[in-house]
């Protein structure tokens, strides 16, 4: 750190002394809370409230994680894409589980969701990959997600040959190996911030037996 950077261990802001959440305030489930909560960050003028911090594991239970942005979300529960080959495609493969994080910070708020990962049906990508501009299209078809490559001239050589490849594509095709994950909650939790750090942590989570709880976690 340089000296004009405070430690981090000295990095402290209070969260506001009139908010809650009490099991009074949530919704029947927790679909109809995550879209009460979504609307309010969509209104709220967050940058990217769509953006969530995925994390998967390998065989081994080596996790990995990286931000990517939800791209639909519904009772089954939620949606994005990626490149299958990619680490968290492969890796969503070989440990079908996956967490995926909400960091809306500015609103003093966390949703936290942990549950089953399965690949959509074909059409549903096909639909969002048609929807995409032709940029990303090209690019997805370019970039051999999470492998090494010698250079951002090797990068740019891939998407100059894509290019050229379906210049006379008024569509681009849907590459075979990308596609759309759905996270199929197991356990949904609602994070807010709270003064002295007693924050208040309300989880849906699914029973075996089938139906839904909610519990209150410590903070």
């Amino acid at each position: 750190m340089t000296g004009d950077t405070p430690a981090p261990a000295a990095m402290r802001n209070e969260y506001a002394a009139d908010l809650g959440l009490t099991e009074a305030d949530l919704a029947v489930d927790w679909y109809t809370q995550f879209d009460r909560w979504f609307t309010d960050a969509v209104a709220f003028g967050l940058s990217e409230p769509n953006a969530m911090v995925v994390g998967t594991a390998d065989s081994a239970g080596r996790p990995s994680g990286r931000t990517v942005l939800l791209k639909g979300y519904d009772p089954e529960g939620f949606v994005f894409f990626t490149n299958h080959l990619s680490r968290k495609g492969v890796e969503a493969s070989a440990n079908p589980y996956a967490s995926l994080v909400f960091p809306w910070f500015a609103m003093q708020r966390q949703v936290v969701v942990a549950g089953q990962v399965t690949h959509v049906d074909r059409a549903m990508s096909e639909a969002y990959f048609a929807s995409r501009p032709r940029a990303s299209q090209l690019g997805a078809w370019a970039s051999p997600q999470s492998q090494v490559v010698p250079g951002r001239a090797a990068l740019e050589e891939r998407y100059q040959e894509v290019t050229g490849r379906f210049a006379d594509e008024a569509e681009i095709p849907t590459p075979p190996h990308w596609g759309g994950l759905r996270v199929r909650p197991e356990s949904v939790e609602f994070w807010q911030g709270r003064a002295g750090r007693l924050h208040d942590r309300l989880r849906f989570r699914h029973l075996d037996q089938g139906g839904w709880i909610v519990e209150r976690l410590a903070p």
